[in-house]
């Protein structure tokens, strides 16, 4: 991962032309742009996903400073309230390491967590996520962008009870090298946060003109 950063220059907060998609990825670039990628099998959290290739060793991360946790909600007509908690995780050089979501609706008793990382990584393991010492979680990747890979899938109840309790959320990926990297983001503040009133409200108009 630490040979990505002159690749991730991204997150400006431009919209999506699809305005629904624009509130779930909050990423600069059309579907047009985005390289669909088959997600490994991890149907079942907490199960390792079967790969052809297992990680040869471990990967020193650079560091990466991450912010607190945010609530950010983004409201369309006629529609339910859209919210992420979400942290960044930042390269010395100001570039945006990782970013981690959980996406909930208003009203609605599911959750999603989304994943953005650096391009380059071995996308059949997904991610791997763990709070502090427990059963670890894994996310497939979904799709690749020119400047970033996506992993998302449903987020059990049990995960955000844990995170809800936890320390540290621990992210683990496979680089290129089929190396392992981790690291490490607080959960201090990430209950308060999610069941907090939003930092900011964005207004969404279906318009684009």
């Amino acid at each position: 991962m630490n040979k990505q950063g002159s690749r991730l220059g991204l997150f400006s907060q431009s919209c999506r032309s699809t305005a629904i998609l624009a509130l779930l990825s909050l990423a600069p670039v059309t579907i047009a742009q985005a390289q669909q990628v088959r997600p490994p099998d991890t149907s079942t959290p907490g199960k390792a996903p079967d790969v052809e290739i297992r990680p040869r060793g471990q990967q020193m991360p650079r560091d990466v400073k991450y912010s607190a946790w945010r609530k950010l909600c983004f409201k369309v007509p006629n529609a339910k309230m859209l919210c992420r908690t979400t942290i960044n995780g930042m390269w010395d050089t100001g570039q945006i390491a990782v970013r981690v979501d959980l996406i909930e609706r208003e009203g609605d008793g599911g959750a999603r967590v989304q994943i953005y990382l650096p391009v380059g990584l071995y996308l059949q393991p997904g991610v791997k996520l763990t709070v502090d010492s427990g059963p670890p979680f894994w996310v497939p990747y979904v799709w690749c962008l020119t400047n970033a890979c996506v992993a998302a899938t449903l987020a059990e109840p049990e995960l955000i009870r844990e995170m809800e309790g936890g320390r540290l959320l621990t992210l683990e990926v496979v680089d290129s090298n089929i190396l392992t990297v981790a690291s490490s983001m607080p959960l201090d503040n990430f209950a308060t946060v999610r069941n907090g009133a939003p930092a900011q409200i964005f207004q969404q108009s279906l318009d684009n003109e």
